[in-house]
Formats: C-alpha cells, sequence, structure tokens
C-alpha cells in the first residue's frame, strides 16, 4: 500500500519515518514540509482544469498531513500526529512543535522533515537551490549537552531574495547537527533562528 500510494516526497519521509523509529510504538509524530507534495497538487489542478473527475484517493494523497496518515495506518499507530509547513523555517516550528509534545508528557517525539523541489509552474518562487530530502530525528528531553534554539524577529529583506546557490534551510540545520557544530546561525523570512549546542 505504501509504495503504491506514496509519491515520491511520501517515499523518502516514510524511508526516514521507519529508519528512524524501528519497532518503536506509541510516539507522537511531527511532520514538516515547506512545499508538501505540491506535485501532485498540481496535477490535480490540471485535472480539474481539463473537466475531468479527480480520484478521491489521489486527492486525499495530496493533502499535507497524507504522509503521516499514511504512516500512522501502514503501523496500525494511534499515536498523536501533526503535519505543518512554516516556509523557510519549517524545520524549526516542526522543533517548537515536537517541544511542545515533550512538555505535555511525551517522552519521545519523531520529527520527520520532508521536500521535494517545486514543480517548474511554481519555479520563480523557488528562493534557494531546492533539492529533494528527508531525515527524521527521534527526540527526547535533554538533561545535559543538548541543543537549544532560540529566535528573534528582524527586518524582512527589502526586495524579493534571488535564488542562491545554496540548498534548503533544513540541510543547513542538517549538516550543523551531524558535525557536531556549536552554533547556527540562519535568517528565514523575518526570523533570525540561533540553534546552539550545549557543550
Amino acid at each position: 500500500m505504501l509504495r503504491r500510494r506514496a509519491a515520491p516526497l511520501g517515499k523518502m519521509a516514510l524511508e526516514a519515518a521507519y529508519a528512524c523509529l524501528g519497532e518503536q510504538r506509541g510516539i507522537p509524530m511531527v511532520f514538516s514540509s515547506r512545499h508538501g507534495d505540491v506535485a501532485r497538487a498540481v496535477e490535480l489542478l490540471g485535472q480539474l482544469a481539463q473537466g475531468e473527475t479527480l480520484s478521491p484517493t489521489a486527492f486525499g494523497m495530496a493533502v499535507h498531513n497524507a504522509t503521516a496518515g499514511l504512516f500512522s495506518i501502514a503501523r496500525s499507530e494511534r499515536a498523536n500526529h501533526v503535519a505543518l509547513a512554516a516556509g523557510a523555517s519549517s524545520l524549526e516550528h516542526a522543533v517548537i512543535e515536537a517541544c511542545g509534545l515533550l512538555a505535555d508528557g511525551a517522552p519521545q517525539v519523531l520529527l520527520v522533515a520532508a521536500d521535494c523541489p517545486l514543480p517548474e509552474v511554481f519555479g520563480a518562487f523557488a528562493d534557494c537551490d531546492e533539492q529533494p530530502f528527508a531525515f527524521a530525528w527521534l527526540m527526547a528531553p535533554a538533561a545535559a549537552g543538548g541543543l537549544r534554539l532560540s529566535w528573534e524577529g528582524c527586518a524582512a529583506p527589502e526586495a524579493a531574495r534571488a535564488v542562491t546557490e545554496q540548498g534548503p534551510g533544513e540541510l543547513d540545520v542538517l549538516r550543523f547537527f551531524l558535525a557536531r557544530q556549536t552554533e547556527l546561525t540562519r535568517q528565514a523570512e523575518r526570523r533570525r533562528w540561533r540553534w546552539q549546542r550545549d557543550v
């Protein structure tokens, strides 16, 4: 069922989730994707414009929480799951959501971040060198040596930022995490995010 229904974005996200979670059950999940399965949505809109009847299954798989829902159905999982999109700050907002679940008593939270490049029709809206990616973190409260995330408001760019050769901001954060760096600061829209590792 997973292979047949999931689009490339969903397959990547599910692969990351399964690899991270293994056989553990009952763990809430936060799914983060800036664009979601926009390619499937564009395809459906094209069909609608041509007067074609939409497949209920295809429509259901185009919604933003489809991958999280598919994961929970395939595993008969009853734990809470949430899907969010928050622009270039999607990962940071997913971490905040996961921390809220931890503060509410969850011992662990699965965070899955995944995205695919925008379809060509939306290419003008790309603000970085978009690449497909997916990764997952199993988050728990840190006793010592954990990560901290803070932000401050900042002025919006004066003009729309040109497409940079830099990849998605989520990958900057992943590199920071894997390289065990002590600090990363990045700007996304009107926020300056600061990631810090306690040493």
